[in-house]
């Protein structure tokens, strides 16, 4: 062989390298299982939103994907884990709120979420319901104000966890309507539950598939639901919006998210499988029947509404002092 020809062979081989390097790299579907990592322990919200999600997708594009809860940290050990993750199509996270958008502001989480993780898309939400038990004595927001603004009123409100979603939207709630409900966090959702029960505590941001069942057996008094917009299973409890504070939004949120580093070939196909799953009828039926609303995405439109979550609870994590447990 020539220098001419062997340098023409080079080429062809270094092309062949790139082009074959590529084409690997934005492999669709991968060619091994699927990860899909959920920051909570099995029968949360999350991780029924997952399983019911990865069922559907594995149908879908003919590989398996399996649910992995990796629990810890109020789901900051996942999303530590993910950023470190494969970045080959592999390992998906349905990432959420608090991980994404909160505890940044408060500590130290081993990971930037802007950075170490790519936005995919959005995947669904839900409101909190602000719920009382029946001692406090009031039957609306109003007169739940009210009481709380009385000269000497002492008005706390359960959270599950200082830097929670319950915990911001019981400060958000403060500043708005300019009242100082004393924060009682607890290490979850049970306990905090347990205690409002117990009348030990005033008023819980809670989760609607928590708090429902005993406002159903007229335990608990729901006082307004913390969407913009009545979700479609609770069409009789009122916003915060629309009870005399205009905007106030503090919703609880799921989104899919990769490893940073994943090429965008890939994530675009994820975005476009994910969208499919969270529109199709029989998958959104289930997830509403959870108390859980879709929300799918573009890819621009999560990232997009991550950095606007991100401004408004980094704000209120300043505004009201909030630190970690």
């Amino acid at each position: 062989m020539n220098k001419r020809q062997l340098i023409r062979s080079a080429g062809a081989l270094t092309c062949l390298v790139l082009t074959g390097g590529a084409a690997s790299a934005q492999d669709f579907p991968p060619r091994k299982p699927v990860t899909l990592v959920v920051g909570f322990a099995a029968g949360g919200a999350a991780d029924g939103a997952a399983r019911i999600i990865a069922k559907k997708l594995g149908e879908n594009i003919g590989q398996t994907v399996v649910v992995d809860n990796k629990g810890g940290a109020g789901g900051n050990i996942a999303h530590q884990f993910t950023a470190k993750g494969p970045a080959d199509g592999s390992l998906l996270l349905l990432g959420s709120i608090g991980p994404l958008t909160i505890a940044p502001h408060l500590m130290k989480v081993g990971y930037e979420p802007f950075k170490d993780l790519a936005p995919v898309s959005g995947g669904v939400n839900f409101p909190n319901v602000l719920v009382v038990h029946k001692g406090v004595g009031v039957k609306t927001l109003a007169e739940f104000v009210a009481l709380a603004r009385k000269p000497g009123a002492r008005v706390e409100f359960a959270s599950t966890g200082a830097g929670s979603a319950s915990h911001l939207a019981g400060e958000m709630f403060n500043q708005q309507a300019q009242i100082d409900m004393v924060h009682v966090p607890y290490k979850g959702g049970a306990p905090a539950l347990q205690d409002l029960l117990g009348e030990r505590i005033s008023a819980y941001f809670a989760a609607p598939p928590t708090a429902m069942p005993h406002v159903e057996a007229g335990k608990l008094v729901p006082l307004a639901t913390t969407g913009l917009k009545r979700p479609s299973y609770l069409p009789n409890i009122p916003t915060v919006a629309e009870s005399g504070y205009p905007g106030f939004e503090a919703l609880n949120w799921y989104a899919f998210v990769a490893p940073g580093k994943t090429p965008a070939p890939i994530l675009d196909r994820w975005n476009t499988e994910i969208v499919k799953v969270l529109n199709d009828a029989e998958v959104k039926k289930a997830l509403e029947a959870h108390g859980l609303t879709p929300q799918p995405t573009t890819r621009a439109e999560l990232t997009d509404f991550m950095k606007k979550e991100d401004v408004k609870w980094s704000a209120i994590v300043k505004q009201r002092h909030i630190q970690a447990n």
